[in-house]
């Protein structure tokens, strides 16, 4: 049996507007901050087929062939499109400047164009840190200039892996 004690209301009242009140400010908040970012690049990327065919049928383009070797540690020892090669100095980095050639390639004066029929190999040394293949993917497949997003070559396929 429960004892009721006299002056004591059973009835206790929550205000819940306060907590309402801030509900709505932090929705309002994070509808405010929220930022819609640009999608990363997407580019189709062929790996190599098992068999060793390495023919280019004849209605194809032949690719261009990105050498990308590394040192002992795995670091990027060298990086050269072709026979053209790209180093670090100060005007910029080597991906930078395979940029640029990429763009001038493309035909791509700073406006959106797509080389839809090129298409790149990258033939990379076996022990190379995989961030230096993403870094050249990124300078091969396209840029962001002023929050517009520019394509470049999007077809890029691998060479088949060599140990060394």
């Amino acid at each position: 049996m429960k004892i009721r004690k006299p002056g004591r209301s059973q009835k206790i009242d929550l205000d819940m507007t306060s907590m309402i009140d801030i509900v709505f400010q932090l929705l309002i908040f994070f509808i405010m901050t929220f930022k819609i970012v640009l999608p990363e690049g997407d580019f189709n990327v062929r790996m190599p087929t098992p068999s060793n065919q390495t023919e280019t049928p004849p209605d194809q383009i032949p690719a261009l062939t990105l050498h990308m070797t590394a040192d002992a540690d795995g670091l990027l020892a060298s990086l050269k499109l072709g026979e053209r090669p790209f180093t670090d100095d100060a005007n910029g980095s080597a991906f930078d400047k395979l940029r640029g050639h990429i763009i001038g390639l493309v035909n791509d004066e700073g406006g959106p164009g797509t080389a839809s029929e090129q298409e790149v190999e990258l033939d990379c040394d076996y022990d190379l840190q995989y961030q230096h293949v993403i870094e050249a993917i990124t300078a091969i497949s396209g840029y962001i200039k002023n929050g517009q997003r520019y394509k470049l070559i999007e077809r890029i396929r691998f060479s088949p892996a060599k140990e060394k």
